[in-house]
């Protein structure tokens, strides 16, 4: 059969500095109709350069020096920009990773997604504007007729995902190209995105290149995978026969880094290093430096393609049956295996670190000349919760549900209306500035985008240095503690905050732009840390890393905890993450906690109709583990300004009673420490 797509020999290079980057270095690849082909690795791997080479939408700086990219025959390399024109948007579609920065803030949803349909279609006002109803309502966009005349900072992230998936099948592509279309979404976003892709791949037999570092998401609709690794691809394979047994180290690494609960007791296997500069000419195999089995073979030759099986195949010597030998000697001489840490479970403190009593947190709303409160927005609507020392509470829920507000009004960052923040036994809420500003040595946040929260004019000694005079901690180091710390003091105090979160004492004289994403997570954890906190609120700080980044970040927080006793509120939507770092969760939802208890409670027994839908939205890796009865959550979490009376649930929950629409369930209790907020339990009494 011919293929839909089929790219030989690409070469991609960015001309910038001394050197060109080969981005991406004679990627070969052939994808069918109707089908869905992952492109995995990290990032720096050249996989979006892939993408972009292919729409020919290249950066100035880079060009395609070598190849073909040929489509249904026809090689896209050689057509001129007025016939490429009619190709994109139309024979082929492109999802973007961030759709805040590919959707025009200044147009209306309507007005951008006319554009496209008048760029490929003759149709006349009325039809026009019927279709993109159409499109909007396809891809689950609830009030089309009165969202479509809104504009994008009005939609939430999953939303706007979901425009740019209208935008881009407005044309009717053959090939869909989604460039991490679900990275910063929640499960049950995701799953809807997942679910409507594939729902449209069926009905209309397109074609999809996913890009993606989320192997859950792979597993869950690709039906072939290609591992990226510096440029070129490493390994092919069908779904099934890569899930079962993947071939190439770096492969293996990938699964060995995904956090899971059969390893709470022991640190993630990580990737060392970096994956090395596209600028460099390459002798041998390009993952050697990084790899545990790696010879000195692997330094000095090209591995070439090995077919495993029929339509597996690898680029390793590991599997070469001339090179087998050789390396099983150099086994024998040096053994190189990697090893990972094993934590020793804390015990549980009896009295509470953190004790929040019925907050509510809630904005007016203004309108008119005079802004006159017209209503509230409640962000957060009476929550309570307790933290232990050297104990991390998971905080779940989907995206609008109130988690960084929750951080937020912990930290006294913005005004609580209503409730009780007691830190060590001290009420917070109402303390004077000054005193305040003291105590805000004791916890601090780390928000979820640190590009954003570092100052890129400020080098990292002075971004933490800033945080040290700020708050003037009691430094375990200090001789005289009425004295402040001299410079000398400081800097010794910033090496060795740099040394603790894995980061070179040297790397203080760098700016926050010279460091990778996972770098930057890890000097933001050396800002909190540098006042010696006791809590740590953590804001999804690994929802955007790839999978072997995220391992050293979740390992570093399980070996700060371990080593200094820390305590942490984990805000994310990573549901493996919580399997890993939690010991209890609470469930959040439209500014209220729904369920609450251990992890395994939790995740073993889920009681909230809500927890059950989030769990099942989870993508599954392993064939054994597919839950039978997923139940996907439908529609949108409502809006904060406009609750639902009774129970906030109600109108997305598959079980809804008359009662549950008229008053809100009172606690149903199944342990000591383990409760949800619902009708299909009695109230207020143990129930099994």
């Amino acid at each position: 059969m011919m293929p839909l797509l089929e790219i030989a020999k690409l070469k991609t290079v960015l001309n910038t500095g001394s050197a060109p980057i080969h981005a991406v270095d004679g990627l070969e690849l052939k994808i069918f109709k109707g089908e869905t082909f992952a492109l995995l690795g990290e990032s720096g791997c050249g996989k979006s350069m892939t993408a972009l080479s292919i729409m020919r939408l290249l950066p100035e700086i880079a060009e395609i020096i070598e190849g073909h990219i040929k489509l249904d025959g026809n090689d896209l390399l050689l057509l001129p920009e007025t016939d490429m024109r009619k190709v994109r948007g139309k024979r082929i579609s492109m999802i973007f990773q961030e759709p805040m920065l590919s959707l025009n803030p200044v147009m209306t949803i309507a007005s951008q997604i006319k554009e496209v349909l008048k760029q490929h279609f003759i149709l006349h006002h009325t039809h026009l504007h019927k279709r993109i109803l159409e499109l909007l309502q396809q891809v689950g966009i609830p009030d089309a007729p009165r969202r479509m005349t809104e504009f994008p900072f009005q939609f939430s992230g999953g939303m706007k995902q979901r425009v740019m998936i209208a935008m881009a099948l407005a044309g009717e592509p053959e090939l869909l190209i989604a460039d991490e279309p679900t990275t910063a979404l929640d499960v049950t976003i995701q799953a809807q995105v997942l679910d409507l892709m594939r729902d449209l791949q069926q009905r209309t037999h397109m074609a999809i290149l996913l890009i993606t570092h989320d192997l859950g998401v792979v597993a869950e609709i690709a039906h072939r995978i290609a591992v990226m690794y510096a440029g070129e691809i490493i390994e092919t394979a069908t779904c099934k026969d890569f899930f079962q047994q993947p071939a190439h180290p770096y492969s293996q690494k990938l699964f060995a880094a995904l956090p899971e609960r059969a390893k709470r007791n022991q640190g993630l296997a990580v990737i060392s290093g970096n994956v090395p500069l596209l600028s460099q000419a390459f002798q041998g195999c390009r993952f050697a430096e990084r790899c545990d089995h790696a010879w000195e073979l692997c330094r000095q030759t090209v591995p070439e393609w090995i077919e495993i099986t029929p339509g597996h195949r690898v680029k390793c010597h590991l599997f070469s049956k001339e090179k087998r030998s050789e390396y099983q000697v150099n086994r024998t001489e040096k053994q190189t295996t990697s090893s990972v840490e094993t934590y020793q479970p804390t015990h549980h403190q009896d009295s509470a670190l953190l004790n929040v009593t019925n907050l509510k947190i809630h904005f007016p709303i203004y309108q008119g000349l005079l802004r006159h409160t017209a209503g509230y927005v409640k962000a957060v609507d009476g929550i309570s919760l307790t933290i232990t020392s050297g104990k991390t509470l998971a905080l779940v829920g989907e995206s609008g549900c109130g988690k960084t507000t929750v951080g937020k009004g912990i930290c006294l960052l913005i005004p609580v209306t209503e409730g009780s923040v007691q830190f060590n036994g001290s009420e917070l809420t109402g303390l004077p500035r000054h005193q305040l500003r003291k105590k805000r040595t004791e916890f601090q946040i780390i928000f979820q985008d640190p590009y954003s929260s570092l100052n890129p004019r400020m080098r990292i000694i002075d971004i933490l240095e800033e945080g040290m005079n700020a708050l003037t901690p009691d430094d375990p180091h200090r001789i005289k503690p009425e004295q402040p710390l001299s410079s000398y003091q400081k800097e010794n105090r910033i090496d060795e905050l740099l040394q603790r979160v894995g980061l070179p004492p040297e790397a203080k004289w760098r700016y926050p732009h010279e460091f990778s994403g996972g770098q930057r997570q890890r000097i933001a954890i050396a800002r909190a840390l540098a006042v010696n906190p006791k809590l740590l609120i953590c804001d999804e700080p690994t929802s955007a890393l790839d999978v072997s980044v995220q391992a050293q970040i979740l390992n570093l927080l399980r070996t700060l905890q371990q080593n200094l006793g820390l305590a942490y509120l984990f805000i994310t939507h990573n549901i493996s993450v919580v399997e890993y770092l939690a010991d209890e969760v609470a469930v959040m939802y439209l500014g209220r906690i729904v369920e609450k208890g251990y992890v395994d409670e939790i995740l073993n027994t889920p009681k909230h109709p809500y927890t059950q839908a989030l769990l099942s939205s989870v993508p599954a890796i392993e064939a054994t583990s597919k839950r039978p009865n997923r139940t996907h959550l439908k529609g949108e979490l409502p809006s904060p300004a406009n609750t639902p009376s009774g129970c906030y649930f109600h109108p997305r929950c598959p079980y809804v009673m008359p009662i549950c629409r008229k008053i809100y369930p009172e606690k149903s209790t199944f342990s000591p420490t383990h409760s949800a907020h619902c009708y299909l339990y009695s109230q207020n009494q143990n129930s099994a």
